[in-house]
């Protein structure tokens, strides 16, 4: 007897094209399937978790936001280290925060710049019924306040800087070679005064290096970026090699 193959996500095809979401039913029907395959360890479409974005920030989905498949990856670290806060930097959409939240049992705070992504993001968790466990905060690295955490997620946040502008979310922000120094320089300060044992994921890198304190623990090559896990490790051991665990295409790690 041959398995049926899943049903398909409410929302996808035609009635994707058209935009978000439309008619509370399916609605609450497109999320509940969303959620549950998140919070049961399996990866839907990203199309399927998209339409519940303003259009325009659907289009910007596949270049800007985090995939679904970094996301689940991430989210089974966080629960196989424990980890219960994660600040995102360079937040977005959202996606990230909330997508993790139905994923594993951390909370999930998005440090974003630009005032309308943030307001995008909590519309996001309110329809996921996240909000209890995600916070958003609109500011800059190093200008911002944020809480400590034990880990940081940052998708290359500072990259648009040097995007052409085609490429590039907007340009209601300053976007220059010199704001992506500074918000480097003020990422790496916040992470050299973070406790030992603070925790680091990286997905497509973030501009620039890590401090020495840091030793990489895990690695997800399977993905279309590398996403690297690091921690901060007690000064007694600076400068000594940290095994690296990889993880194959099939999801162990």
């Amino acid at each position: 007897m041959t398995d049926r193959p899943p049903p398909p996500f409410p929302g996808q095809g035609a009635a994707h094209e058209q935009g978000p979401l439309a008619g509370t039913t399916r609605a609450r029907l497109a999320s509940t399937q969303v959620a549950e395959a998140l919070g049961a360890g399996t990866c839907p479409p990203d199309s399927a978790f998209d339409q519940f974005l303003p259009e325009p920030m659907q289009r910007l989905s596949p270049r800007h936001w985090s995939p679904l498949a970094v996301v689940t990856r991430a989210a089974e670290w966080f629960d196989d280290y424990g980890i219960r806060t994660v600040l995102d930097i360079g937040a977005g959409a959202g996606k990230f925060c909330v997508a993790a939240a139905m994923a594993c049992h951390s909370h999930f705070t998005g440090l974003e710049h630009r005032g309308d992504l943030v307001a995008c993001s909590r519309m996001l968790a309110r329809s996921f019924g996240v909000g209890s466990r995600t916070h958003f905060i609109h500011g800059a690295i190093g200008e911002a306040q944020v809480p400590n955490v034990d880990a940081y997620y940052l998708f290359n946040p500072f990259e648009e800087n040097g995007m052409p502008h085609a490429d590039r979310i907007d340009e209601n922000v300053e976007l220059s070679s010199e704001r992506a120094r500074r918000d480097v320089e003020a990422t790496r300060a916040l992470l050299a005064r973070a406790p030992a044992g603070t925790y680091v994921l990286l997905y497509n890198g973030f501009c620039g290096s890590l401090p020495s304190s840091y030793g990489q623990i895990r690695v997800a090559g399977e993905l279309a970026n590398r996403l690297c896990m690091w921690r901060k490790m007690p000064s007694r051991l600076f400068g000594r090699s940290a095994p690296t665990r990889v993880a194959d295409s099939a999801g162990a790690a």
